[in-house]
């Protein structure tokens, strides 16, 4: 039974790391023509939403009463909101406008970056392998900075501190997945509302009744982005943190499989060095998960 759970979990995180870095590229890339703030404000807007039906269909109101109650959860998740914001608007920049393969240098560098925030934060050991693969992280960064301001990848940057600093956030409160992004959530609709509502009476908006079938297809911000979280999260559930870690990877290989590849970005001599040296990084801290697990 538990090998059946094992498998089931390594499917789950495979299936939700595939649709991050493969469906929901395509997904976010085919809507980017209404422009990448209307994009980022139905993300907001249909997530809350989206939330709200699964907070109900699973019964989590108890739990989400029990959360409002606590101010410091409650303090922490609006800092957090604000970073999963942060997140979602600089990813979704990326994907439309052509700097995909950015994005996926910042979700290769992002768990590692994450053990490194362990070790300051929460004093988490670091062995050898993983210091090693934490100082070629750094070695690829300053390489890119030194090398040509304009090869600097601020995306991937920010998608990994912001995404690094979100976990390290919700790690220490230690609260349910979806109840807590829909707090999170939560905080943002005010703002995303008012700036759609700015955007409408202005006219800038595409999303319109007189268009259902645009407006069906923007909806689907929301499902797009919670579906593959619940997917990874029940596999995380399921098998592991360790296992789930390396799996993770299929996300940002899709994206840089998807932007050099299917939306011919650029892709210069200096960033594939640096690419290199991530992947030598990635290498070692998997081989440490593996062995460790």
């Amino acid at each position: 039974m538990k090998n059946n759970d094992f498998n089931k979990g390594i499917a789950l995180t495979a299936l939700g790391s595939f649709w991050w870095g493969g469906i929901g590229v395509i997904y976010f890339e085919y809507i980017s023509f209404v422009g990448h703030i209307e994009v980022v404000l139905h993300r907001c807007i249909w997530t809350a939403f989206f939330l709200l039906i699964t907070t109900s269909y699973f019964s989590k109101w108890q739990i989400f009463l029990f959360i409002i109650k606590d101010f410091r959860i409650l303090f922490t998740l609006f800092f957090s909101g604000f970073l999963i914001f942060v997140n979602w608007a600089v990813w979704i920049y990326a994907v439309t406008n052509n700097q995909i393969i950015d994005a996926s240098f910042g979700y290769f560098i992002m768990p590692i970056l994450s053990v490194l925030l362990g070790n300051i934060f929460f004093k988490e050991i670091l062995n050898t392998k993983r210091k090693i693969s934490i100082i070629l992280v750094l070695i690829s960064i300053i390489f890119l900075i030194l090398t040509s301001m304009k090869s600097i990848p601020w995306v991937g940057l920010v998608v990994a501190l912001s995404w690094g600093f979100y976990n390290l956030l919700r790690k220490k409160i230690n609260v349910d997945t979806d109840v807590g992004l829909l707090i999170e959530s939560l905080f943002i609709l005010p703002f995303a509302l008012a700036v759609f509502y700015i955007i409408h009476q202005e006219g800038y908006n595409d999303f319109s009744f007189s268009n259902p079938s645009l407006m069906l297809l923007l909806l689907l911000a929301g499902p797009m982005t919670v579906i593959p979280l619940f997917l990874y999260v029940r596999g995380v559930e399921l098998c592991g943190l360790g296992p789930t870690g390396m799996i993770f990877y299929i996300t940002p290989t899709f994206q840089f499989i998807l932007g050099f590849f299917y939306y011919n970005e650029p892709f210069s001599i200096m960033k594939l060095v640096s690419f290199i040296l991530i992947w030598i990084a990635v290498f070692i801290y998997l081989k440490d998960l593996y062995e460790n697990n």
